[in-house]
């Protein structure tokens, strides 16, 4: 009897451990846990960035990335170069708490309004990823994220849904065109970092993944950058190679039978797209293999 009362007791330390990463309850996860991979650092091995402090922007650097955000009127800057070291940064534009996100892996960028269910809710970097994609982890519950997937993927939060905040990855040469005022992320975040050297090189322009994906498609080179757009439940990726060869900055298209304008800037090689009223959408600019790892059903732009 006590040696099956042992067996049993083994086998629930087995089924609960494969249940758990980094500390993570995953029992309720709405995503295979065999598929969730350990990134290499641990549990905020990458700091968050929860104090960020901003300085003017300058003339300087111009052609450098950056994430732009406006939200009540405020205009930031987030430096891909700093990103690349932190990827969250949880600010405030006034009251709204926002948390901006960056995957150096998938080269996607996106901010979220970080009040849900009506709680301000801060984030940190699990150390784990899906489909190469980072895990962020609220700390006021310690649910599981999924930046691309864009909810709650394990954890006393599972299935509630962030929502964006419109975020285009531009230069800040064009950002400054369209937000001469705006703030810009200071490289002072209280962590000993050298912001110039990229973590990552070489990593956008070659073939190569770190982490698997479960579904591949190579109609373009996987470090494509492209547009994606959502509109009830329905997915489409805005390839810029395909937009440059339309030869315009002003793009009229159709999905989901609405009228849409895409404003290209091939110097920036940057998008946005707005709708029939001028009003600017939520869009993920992103690399090629990680969108249709998340949208493999997704429709794609292409020039005849």
């Amino acid at each position: 009897m006590k040696f099956l009362l042992l067996i049993f007791f083994i086998l629930s330390l087995h089924s609960t451990l494969a249940q758990s990463k980094k500390g993570f309850d995953l029992r309720n996860a709405s995503i295979p846990v065999d598929e969730i991979k350990d990134g290499g650092p641990p549990k905020d091995g990458i700091p968050s960035i929860d104090q960020p402090q901003f300085t003017k922007a300058a003339a300087q650097d111009l052609d450098s990335r950056v994430l732009g955000v406006v939200v009540n009127g405020i205009a930031k800057a987030y430096p891909i170069a700093i990103m690349n070291y932190h990827e969250i940064v949880n600010d405030r534009f006034g009251e709204q708490p926002v948390v901006v996100t960056y995957c150096p892996l998938c080269g996607s960028g996106i901010a979220f309004d970080a009040e849900v269910d009506g709680e301000k809710r801060t984030f940190g970097v699990s150390g784990l990823l899906y489909n190469s994609d980072v895990l962020l982890y609220d700390r006021q519950t310690n649910s599981l994220w999924s930046q691309l997937m864009m909810e709650a993927i394990g954890g006393p939060m599972a299935g509630k849904k962030l929502t964006m905040v419109p975020t285009i990855n531009t230069s800040l040469g064009e950002w400054m065109n369209k937000y001469p005022n705006t703030l810009l992320l200071s490289e002072e975040t209280g962590y000993q970092r050298d912001y110039t050297l990229n973590p990552y090189p070489g990593y956008d322009s070659s073939t190569q993944l770190y982490f698997d994906v479960e579904e591949r498609d190579d109609r373009f080179h996987p470090k494509e950058m492209v547009i994606g757009l959502e509109i009830d439940g329905q997915f489409k990726a805005y390839p810029l190679s395909e937009l440059k060869k339309m030869q315009q900055t002003k793009i009229k298209v159709q999905f989901q039978k609405k009228d849409l304008t895409i404003t290209y800037n091939p110097d920036s090689q940057s998008a946005e797209i707005s709708d029939a009223d001028g009003n600017v959408l939520p869009t993920l600019s992103t690399f090629w293999f990680a969108w249709y790892a998340f949208h493999p059903d997704t429709e794609v732009f292409q020039t005849k």
